[in-house]
């Protein structure tokens, strides 16, 4: 399973607002194996999930869990297209996440973030 986590600060912290972001861990969990060694990914302007048009191959696609701070309902649809489940959560530390994830533990709940607020405006226009 594939699980990519949206991050800022060189790969530090999960990142919220997840159609703009640019840095992504990608990590390929194999059952009852350890914790992988993730891939960096950074994606250009043109593969930011925002302005991205479905017209060829993309970074993250076969990705099955995203996990971001905050992200707005046009990129939920748009990643459940992609046949993605988006999972939002307070949790700061991008491992940790993670290691809640696969221990299958309740991620900590989002932070207040006004940028999922312009995210749900913007959504009502969207394409996806």
């Amino acid at each position: 399973m594939k699980i990519a986590i949206a991050t800022k600060n060189d790969w530090k912290v999960v990142s919220g607002h997840a159609g703009q972001a640019r840095d992504w861990l990608v990590f390929d969990c194999q059952p009852g194996t350890p914790q992988p060694t993730p891939q960096r990914i950074q994606l250009d302007k043109e593969h930011l999930p925002h302005h991205f048009r479905d017209d060829g191959p993309h970074p993250l696609h076969g990705v099955e869990i995203i996990v971001a701070a905050s992200a707005g309902d046009g990129y939920l649809r748009h990643m459940q297209q992609w046949g993605a489940t988006v999972l939002l959560t307070g949790e700061t530390d991008p491992y940790r996440a993670l290691e809640k994830i696969l221990a299958g533990e309740a991620l900590a709940d989002t932070r207040f973030d006004i940028t999922t607020t312009l995210c749900k405006l913007r959504d009502l226009f969207s394409r996806h």
